[in-house]
């Protein structure tokens, strides 16, 4: 039996690093990213401000369970750019993370080696720039309740440290509420003790 992922490995910044050989220059970039509409729009934006540039090649993991990824070499040989900067994400083991690496050719050739070199170089030393976090998974729960439970209610989230991410309290009390899924099991249980408090996912 497989043991529930319950924390991950992210970056918390922008950060970019440069690295050049033989005239030409890469930019790395490294995105926390939440979403695949985000990346998009992050390329995007990367892209409109680097015109002249040749290549923007890129790689991301998403998800907790990290399956969900991607390697382009935009226009550079196969497997010589987006693989590298995937290894880089993969050798830090995080995910919700995107980077892109911009190149300004120099008039050389690099050859295979060269590229992957420069593509795994520079992602490396832009993923050194930034700081890696271990973040819990947390699981989102509505709570409804009489105004009369109110303070057994935040007695019980404040305890645990529960992120209230809305909340609604007039006769009947509606809070929509985060919770880690290491802690899920106990402060559920605890919840459940509240008699008239209903819990749904």
């Amino acid at each position: 039996m497989s043991l529930e992922i319950t924390t991950y490995k992210t970056v918390t910044a922008v950060t970019q690093a440069e690295y050049r050989d033989r005239g030409s220059r890469f930019i790395a970039y490294v995105y926390p990213v939440q979403s695949q509409d985000e990346i998009k729009a992050q390329i995007k934006l990367l892209k409109a401000e680097h015109p002249k540039a040749v290549h923007c090649c890129y790689a991301f993991r998403l998800g907790f369970d990290k399956t969900n990824y991607r390697a382009n070499d935009d226009g550079e040989p196969s497997g010589s750019a987006g693989k590298p900067i995937l290894g880089q994400i993969d050798s830090f083991e995080i995910t919700q993370v995107l980077i892109c690496v911009i190149r300004y050719f120099g008039g050389v050739l690099l050859g295979v080696p060269g590229l992957i070199q420069a593509y795994k170089t520079v992602a490396h030393d832009a993923l050194l720039q930034n700081e890696i976090i271990t973040k819990d998974i947390e699981q989102h729960y509505n709570l409804q309740f009489d105004y009369t439970l109110m303070n057994d209610v935040m007695r019980v989230l404040k305890q645990h440290q529960v992120t209230i991410l809305s909340q609604e309290s007039l006769l009947f009390c509606s809070y929509n509420v985060s919770i880690p899924l290491k802690d899920k099991k106990d402060i559920l249980e605890v919840l459940r003790k509240i008699h008239g408090l209903t819990i749904q996912e």
